[in-house]
């Protein structure tokens, strides 16, 4: 795996998780699906999250697949030496081309991952194969070209997915699509209009934005005031019933699907 991200993004990223709208808006929605998914397996099942970093996803999917086994896996020994705090489940560090396992798993996790690989059809026919027949990936990605931003080259994304693309790579490497949707909606408007702005006035492009370290540009990202953060919780919250009921909406600034190994 080509490393791409900033191992610098990890002290941030685990002071922030716990109460920032946006990780316990995908939090919520990651837990609806999972449970959906592992209700019906029987005892024994294997779920694997790839890239699990601090071990913010890592730790509900340890407290929901309670008759499973759950296995963490990052490339950075900083991410996991957080997700260690967090969960008491195997923690494995290293690449998903070359994983320490042979076993095959009934559900892998990949959160906000794949944005960051060089190849990501590559990575979706690894991740293929690591699926028993039946199988399901479940992943997030960021949405929609035009949000692109600072802090989307300051984390090393590649890309941001339209729906039809992420369809398209899905099916083309072998994939049944069980669902698939934007989610994130009610702040697209507001996002979109900031992006613009920052645009318009240049701020992506200045020097000191380029010169700001990962941690500085994330800081600057993530900060929010508590009032907004209830507000935008709240809101979002909503939209979390509408997924759970694998209502499919029509934008928004995340991407998710369910897809699996026929």
């Amino acid at each position: 795996m080509t490393t791409s991200y900033d191992a610098q993004f990890f002290p941030l990223l685990f002071k922030v998780e716990d109460r920032h709208f946006w990780f316990r808006v995908r939090n919520h929605v990651i837990r609806t699906l999972v449970q959906q998914i592992v209700g019906p397996l029987p005892h024994g099942y294997r779920v694997l999250e790839i890239g699990c970093g601090t071990g913010n996803v890592l730790r509900h999917l340890e407290q929901i697949c309670t008759n499973g086994l759950v296995i963490g896996m990052d490339l950075f020994g900083e991410g996991l030496h957080y997700a260690r705090q967090r969960v008491s489940c195997p923690l494995i560090q290293g690449d998903m081309h070359n994983p320490p396992f042979s076993a095959q798993f009934d559900l892998i996790g990949l959160f906000d991952v794949l944005e960051h690989l060089p190849d990501d059809v590559q990575v979706l026919n690894d991740l293929f194969s690591m699926l028993t027949t039946g199988g399901k990936l479940l992943l997030t990605v960021p949405a929609h070209p035009s949000l692109w931003s600072y802090f989307d080259e300051a984390a090393h994304h590649c890309r941001r997915y339209q729906k039809n693309d992420l369809t398209e790579k899905l099916t083309q490497t072998g994939y049944k699509i069980e669902y698939i949707s934007y989610y994130m909606a009610s702040i697209f408007p507001l996002v979109w209009a900031g992006r613009k702005i920052a645009a318009l006035t240049k701020r992506d492009k200045t020097p000191n934005a380029h010169q700001m370290t990962a941690n500085e540009l994330a800081a600057r990202e993530l900060k929010i005031t508590p009032g907004l953060n209830g507000i935008l919780n709240t809101i979002l919250m909503q939209e979390t019933r509408l997924i759970a009921q694998r209502k499919t909406l029509p934008i928004g600034t995340s991407l998710l699907a369910i897809a699996y190994k026929p």
